[in-house]
């Protein structure tokens, strides 16, 4: 797939997937609304959610606002960039077959900043990776990052997050 049908997917499965959940789902079509692709409600509450796709195994967040190698900081910018009540949706496709649900992640801005920052061994990076192992030439060597387990998309993870908001 190329970046706009991955964006396209990513769209699609987030919003079946709420529904499945017993949300209504409002999707954006053609000019996007900056900073959120859906509305998603259950009962009196609403969530403006952001999705971001991908088939590489990470997403690049902050790239833009890194300057050096100041990772930390570039997460901060990114995050004072973010709405705190906008929810992020991360799907990834890689290593899912055309019949296989992609991997799909909830996260809160603030939490995203947090595992940005924890990335390397509290270097921090600019990207958000699904899970990488640091070889030996990494400052990180040894190591292992990956999206925390409380962030798999579930029943129980969409209720904690309408509680939340």
């Amino acid at each position: 797939m190329n970046q706009y049908q991955v964006a396209v997917a990513a769209e699609a499965i987030a919003a079946a997937l709420f529904a499945r959940c017993g949300c209504d789902v409002s999707v954006q079509y053609g000019a996007n609304q900056p900073g959120y692709d859906l509305i998603v409600a259950k009962n009196d509450k609403l969530l403006k959610v952001s999705v971001k796709g991908s088939q590489d195994g990470s997403w690049g967040l902050t790239q833009s606002y890194v300057s050096g190698d100041d990772y930390h900081a570039a997460a901060k910018c990114w995050l004072e960039d973010q709405d705190p009540q906008t929810l992020f949706c991360f799907v990834q496709y890689k290593g899912t077959d055309l019949k296989q649900m992609p991997h799909v992640y909830l996260a809160w801005p603030h939490e995203v900043y947090n595992r940005l920052c924890e990335t390397r061994k509290g270097r921090g990076d600019t990207i958000l990776y699904e899970i990488k192992k640091w070889t030996d030439r990494a400052y990180a060597a040894g190591t292992i990052d990956k999206i925390p387990k409380k962030w798999e998309f579930s029943q129980q993870r969409i209720e904690a997050l309408f509680k939340e908001s």
